[in-house]
C-alpha cells in the first residue's frame, strides 16, 4: 500500500519511538529490581510474529508466512500440524507435538490477541483405551470461550489430524463415560446457562463418535451425582472447559 512521504515519516518515528522506549525498559530491567529482568510484552510486527512471541516456539513465524502465501489461514493453522509432527520446531514427545500443534493453530485462527491459545487449553496428554491404544486428551479451560466456535472446533480437528500422523488411536468412550457427559453437560447448563444446549440425542452422538476425548479442568463448586468416581475421568467435579 502507497502512503504519502508525511504519513511514511510518522510512521518511522513510531517505530523510532516505540525501539527507544524498548530500550529504556530493558536497561530498567536489567538492573533487577522487578521480578523479572526481561521485557514480557515483546514487539511483534505482523501476525506470524505475533503467534511465534505469544507462544516461544521458534521458527514457527517464517513457516506461518510461507504457507499463508500459499492457502488460507485455515488450511494453513491445519497444514503446520504436519511440521509439529516433523518434529521440525524442537519437539521431542507426542504430548508436545500435540499440545503445540494445537496451540499453535489456534493462536494462528484468533491472530494471536486472545489468551485462548495460552489458557485456553490447561494441558494436553493421551490416555489408554480398553483395547489397549493411544488415545488424546484434550483439557480445556474457561479462557476457550474467547477464541470463538470456528477456533474452538478447529482445536479438535488439529489434534485429531495431528494424532493420526504420529499413529495415536481414536478415543473409544465406555458407556459410562458417554452416561457422564450428558449428566455433567446438563448440570453445567443448569449453573451457567449454556448459549445452546444439543439434545441427549445429539450429546450421544457426538460423543460416541469425536475422536478426540475433550476433557478439563474442574471449574465449579457442584459435583455430578449420577456417573461419579469413573476411572478415566479425573474428577467428579463439574468442569466447565469441557462442557
Amino acid at each position: 500500500m502507497e502512503v504519502s512521504p508525511a504519513t511514511a515519516r510518522y510512521f518511522e518515528e513510531l517505530v523510532a519511538g516505540l525501539e527507544s522506549a524498548m530500550q529504556f525498559a530493558a536497561a530498567a530491567r536489567a538492573r533487577g529490581i522487578d521480578p523479572r529482568t526481561e521485557i514480557e510484552i515483546p514487539v511483534a510486527s505482523d501476525l506470524a510474529d505475533r503467534v511465534e512471541a505469544l507462544l516461544g516456539y521458534k521458527g514457527i513465524a517464517a513457516r506461518i508466512r510461507e504457507l499463508e502465501q500459499e492457502m488460507s489461514r485455515e488450511e494453513a493453522a491445519l497444514r503446520i500440524g504436519d511440521d509439529f509432527a516433523a518434529r521440525k520446531f524442537g519437539e521431542t514427545t507426542p504430548e508436545e507435538i500435540l499440545d503445540h500443534a494445537i496451540r499453535g493453530a489456534m493462536a494462528l485462527l484468533t491472530e494471536g490477541v486472545v489468551a485462548a491459545p495460552t489458557e485456553g487449553i490447561a494441558k494436553v496428554s493421551l490416555g489408554k483405551n480398553d483395547d489397549g491404544t493411544d488415545y488424546l486428551k484434550i483439557y480445556y479451560a474457561g479462557p476457550i470461550r474467547s477464541a470463538g466456535g470456528t477456533a474452538q472446533a478447529l482445536s479438535v480437528l488439529v489434534g485429531d489430524y495431528v494424532r493420526q500422523a504420529l499413529g495415536i488411536g481414536r478415543y473409544i468412550p465406555r458407556p459410562e463415560e458417554v452416561e457422564r457427559y450428558i449428566e455433567e453437560i446438563r448440570q453445567y447448563n443448569n449453573i451457567m446457562s449454556l448459549q445452546y444446549l444439543p439434545s441427549e440425542k445429539e450429546l450421544r452422538m457426538i460423543i460416541e463418535n469425536c475422536p478426540v476425548c475433550i476433557d478439563g479442568e474442574p471449574t465449579e463448586q457442584q459435583e455430578v451425582s449420577g456417573y461419579r468416581n469413573l476411572e478415566r475421568v479425573e474428577t467428579n467435579t463439574v468442569r466447565g472447559g469441557m462442557a
